[in-house]
């Protein structure tokens, strides 16, 4: 198939899920990593096409979810304080922190700037010489060697009025701590196939082996989900284990090696806290210490910042598969898009956002 419309055709879909019904003998519960791919099955409908017996849980592949409140009440100390501009995507704008969010710092009068790239913020600070610019640079993988290529730019430009506030996460980690949770009821994993565009399926081959657990690299379209869940059911029922990829088209199998140096160069890796989870052992990103200059961290005194996440929202047992959005009593009464609670209500690729979306008249008409 060449065209995007062949990868949502209908008919297709249907013959997949013949197969996929065909294939089952028992039931499965499988976790698509990433929040892309969640958005996807619920617009689509494909879960509901799934035979009775398998299950979907949704992961915490979503970066703006996952950003710690700390690191949003930083970003909001730094945006009101005189003389700096504060550029970020613009999902960020709105992800609550402890006592207000972005938008509610931009209107206070805090120079927030929404960008589409890093190298836009980049281009901020060259015309903007007199401010301290500071890129909220969020992400996992997909989005570090971009975040990685500006802050290189700017030190070999000397541009010392930049500097990034990282939060950038690893999603094998965060696989393995789910699974090496108390009462893991995950079998086997969709991988994140943006991500792999990036490290390639090797890192996925010493979890998959070390808890037994088969990973399908998936895309995003109708026909690449399904086809990845056929793959990954057929695994399950032939007890394989192993990495397979499902988005030849994308994914090669090491990687992109230039995007994977680039990354090693500027940052190392490090012990992060995702947000409503905890801290996970090596599964962060931070700048190393040859770029110290360009770390807003070591640039602004931000050792007063107080956080504390809202005891209504349950992003933390969303993002780790333990309940779907609907289960929190907080889902669509006082959490809406309008007044989100949490980040997985805000962001583009955050499970509640999807449900609320495409499921709330069917999930909780009365509240939604």
């Amino acid at each position: 198939m060449k065209y995007i419309d062949e990868y949502r055709d209908a008919e297709v879909v249907r013959r997949i899920a013949e197969r996929l019904a065909q294939a089952t003998t028992r039931p499965w519960t499988i976790m698509e990593i990433c929040g892309g791919q969640t958005h996807s099955i619920l617009r689509y409908g494909l879960d509901q096409l799934l035979p009775e017996g398998i299950s979907l849980v949704h992961g915490p592949g979503c970066p703006v979810c996952v950003t710690s409140v700390k690191t949003i009440d930083r970003a909001i100390a730094i945006a009101s304080k005189p003389g700096t501009l504060l550029a970020a995507f613009g999902d960020m704008l709105r992800v609550p922190g402890s006592s207000g969010d972005l938008a509610a710092a931009r209107s206070r009068g805090g120079d927030v700037r929404f960008v589409f790239s890093p190298l836009e913020a980049l281009q901020l600070a060259r015309e903007n010489p007199h401010k301290e610019v500071v890129f909220l640079a969020v992400g996992f993988e997909t989005t570090a060697p971009g975040n990685a290529m500006a802050v290189r730019q700017a030190a070999r430009e000397g541009l010392m009025n930049f500097s990034v506030l990282v939060s950038h996460f690893l999603v094998p980690p965060a696989m393995e701590a789910i699974l090496a949770s108390s009462g893991n009821r995950i079998q086997g994993f969709l991988g994140a196939g943006h991500v792999c565009t990036v490290t390639g399926t090797e890192p996925y081959l010493p979890i998959a082996r070390k808890f037994q657990t088969p990973v399908v690299v998936a895309g995003f379209e109708p026909v690449d989900l399904l086809s990845a869940i056929l793959r990954l059911v057929q695994m399950l029922e032939e007890e394989l284990v192993g990495v397979e990829n499902a988005y030849g088209r994308v994914v090669e199998p090491q990687g992109n090696p230039a995007a994977a140096a680039v990354v090693r160069e500027v940052f190392e890796v490090a012990d992060v806290a995702w947000r409503g989870i905890g801290v996970i052992p090596a599964s962060g990103l931070v700048l190393r210490e040859s770029f110290r200059e360009w770390d807003a961290l070591r640039k602004f005194e931000l050792g007063g910042v107080d956080t504390a996440d809202d005891v209504r929202c349950r992003s933390g047992d969303v993002l780790a598969g333990r309940i779907t959005p609907d289960s929190c009593d907080a889902f669509g009464r006082e959490c809406r898009p309008e007044h989100p609670l949490g980040a997985p209500m805000v962001s583009g690729e955050g499970a509640c956002a999807a449900y609320y979306r495409y499921r709330c008249s069917s999930a909780k008409p009365f509240s939604c």
